[in-house]
């Protein structure tokens, strides 16, 4: 059920490009107000996250959706895409060849709930002004320039099968691999509650969200759930683990929220958990809340806490946690003055010290070299802002910082963190000019006076015609796999097509060159989506305590390590 509304979203597109249907028959759509209701409740619950009735979001806006297809194709489709396109369907095929991607099908979707949910996508008649044609002057093809393979082809083995957190794709929700401190020890996490400790490649639950918070929710959206993890340094000595996990709007008094004329959807909390025993497995031990902020949709949350793993003990930088927060939508729903602001947290990366007690709700300290700290108008957590989604955080060997921002409907990009500056979301998205409102999908040239505007560009990027969503981003620095050194991999999250940079371009003020490369199993070189048998891979890449890197898809919860290469 999770890409119910993704499903609708494309048919709507196809709609919107020409594709002339036939009008919806009025009598065919309930009119019932408990109908409506329930329909309103699956909407909110399993599709608000990716989508609304103003403005796209990670798809288009659904209004006017009813008006311009029959009942019985909406719901045919969403319940066997596959079939319908197998049958010679001409929306189907289509849809294959625009998104290059077969969704899923929904056998398990009562007919009742299918009819309550067209009847409350039905209440939204008005087509969005974002469907209206491109404006004349926005840019057709923000970055023309194709990205080309290169020669270099990666053998991976299979390290690890994680366990299925459910039987409706994606089987798993696996998001992000990490280490233990000054250690071997390496762990995967699922959003659907569980860490898992990995030994000798057979995972086994370490910690369990589900039984440690009973309000946990993973549910609506595409990374809402157990969001992310990061041991303290010195966990080995003090016990320490920070998560983010996601609950129920109201669950308690938000540290950070705003006007309740805007809604709340979910709250994002951050824990700090101090174990009994270091080295016992399972996690035994004690959870205390950092801090907890409201989010007006499921999309675009709290999915990184890290701390910089080159930072030695006598840096300033160390035990320092920084956590990336989304926009949560903010933008696409009509409140961008939720982002791109200084005295708010969404669309940020922000620095605390959890061994200090000088923020407001006297849980967490602000370190006194963040760059807002003296300012009154401003957050002092905040370490740098202006992202729509700040996904992953990662460091190079030379101590720069890095970050991936999911763009909105163009641009894909990392950018080169550095404290106090603003990376232009949602004025600009990538090297362009954005609308935060208009054409949300339009770009535009940066203009004659842009130096005025003090904002840090990427340092990476590429368009939507090579990728949907920026996937994780390590520099190699193991030992195993000489042909990976001095490269910078990351790659596209629903495609699975995988690209690297030199880490020698990866220069603030200039855009690095992006290349292809490709992986090989058992002598067979194939495609991330070959591998994992889904044109939607849900691919994301990681790096082990030694720098060797791995490959893991939710749609099988399979993790591979890259063992060998060549070029």
């Amino acid at each position: 059920m999770k890409n119910i509304v993704q499903l609708l979203a494309i048919i709507l597109t196809l709609f919107i490009a020409g594709c002339n249907p036939k009008p919806a028959a009025e009598s065919a759509i309930s009119t019932d107000t408990t109908a409506i209701a329930a329909g309103m409740l699956i909407f909110n619950q399993e599709c608000s996250a990716c989508h609304n009735f103003i403005a796209d979001g990670i798809g288009p806006s659904l209004g006017g959706l009813t008006t311009h297809e029959k009942v019985d194709w909406i719901k045919k489709f969403i319940s066997s895409p596959k079939a319908m396109m197998e049958s010679g369907d001409e929306h189907a095929k289509q849809i294959i060849e625009k998104y290059k991607t077969v969704m899923p099908s929904f056998p398990k979707l009562s007919v009742g709930n299918l009819n309550n949910l067209v009847a409350f996508i039905n209440t939204k008649k008005n087509f969005d002004k974002n469907a209206a044609p491109v404006d004349p002057n926005a840019l057709t093809n923000p970055i023309p320039d194709t990205i080309k393979f290169s020669t270099l082809v990666a053998n991976i083995k299979l390290f690890a099968q994680i366990p299925f957190s459910s039987d409706e794709n994606p089987k798993t929700r696996i998001v992000k691999l990490d280490y233990q401190p000054k250690t071997d020890l390496l762990y995967i996490l699922d959003l659907r509650g569980k860490l898992y400790f990995l030994n000798k490649g057979k995972p086994e639950v370490y910690f369990d969200m589900t039984k440690e918070r009973k309000s946990f929710i993973h549910k609506p959206g595409l990374a809402t759930g157990f969001g992310s993890f990061a041991f303290h340094p010195d966990f080995e000595k003090n016990g320490l683990l920070y998560t983010t996990h996601s609950e129920p709007s109201k669950t308690k008094k938000a540290d950070f929220n705003y006007n309740d004329t805007i809604p709340s959807v979910l709250q994002w909390v951050v824990t700090e958990w101090k174990t009994t025993n270091p080295a016992m497995i399972p996690f035994q031990g004690q959870g205390r809340e950092l801090f907890r902020i409201d989010f007006v949709s499921g999309i675009h949350g709290m999915q990184e806490a890290t701390f910089n793993p080159y930072s030695k003990t006598a840096d300033e930088d160390y035990g320092l946690l920084y956590i990336g927060l989304g926009d949560g939508g903010a933008v696409e729903t009509k409140f961008p003055f939720l982002a791109h602001s200084r005295d708010k947290l969404w669309g940020t990366i922000i620095r605390i010290d959890p061994s200090k007690r000088n923020s407001k709700n006297g849980n967490y300290g602000i370190p006194d070299t963040n760059p807002f700290v003296k300012d009154a108008d401003a957050a002092g957590e905040i370490y740098a802002y202006g992202f729509r989604n700040p996904h992953k955080i990662t460091w190079l060997k030379s101590g720069k910082m890095m970050a991936s921002n999911i763009g909105h409907t163009n641009i894909e990009s990392f950018n080169m963190i550095e404290s106090g500056h603003d990376y232009g979301w949602p004025i600009r998205e990538g090297t362009f000019v954005h609308l935060e409102s208009g054409n949300m999908n339009s770009l535009y040239p940066l203009p004659p006076d842009d130096a005025k505007y003090c904002i840090t560009y990427p340092v990476i990027q590429f368009d939507h015609t090579e990728g949907k969503a920026m996937s994780s981003g390590y520099e190699y620095t193991g030992r195993e796999v000489s042909a990976l050194a001095g490269k910078f991999f990351y790659g596209d999250i629903p495609g699975g097509r995988l690209f690297y940079s030199q880490v020698k371009d990866i220069v603030q003020g200039k855009q690095a060159l992006v290349k292809e490369w490709r992986i090989a199993l058992d002598g067979k070189v194939m495609s991330i989506e070959e591998l994992c048998g889904d044109k939607r891979t849900d691919m994301r890449i990681g790096r082990d305590s030694k720098g060797e890197l791995y490959i893991f898809t939710k749609p099988d919860g399979k993790l591979y390590k890259i063992v060998s290469a060549k070029e």
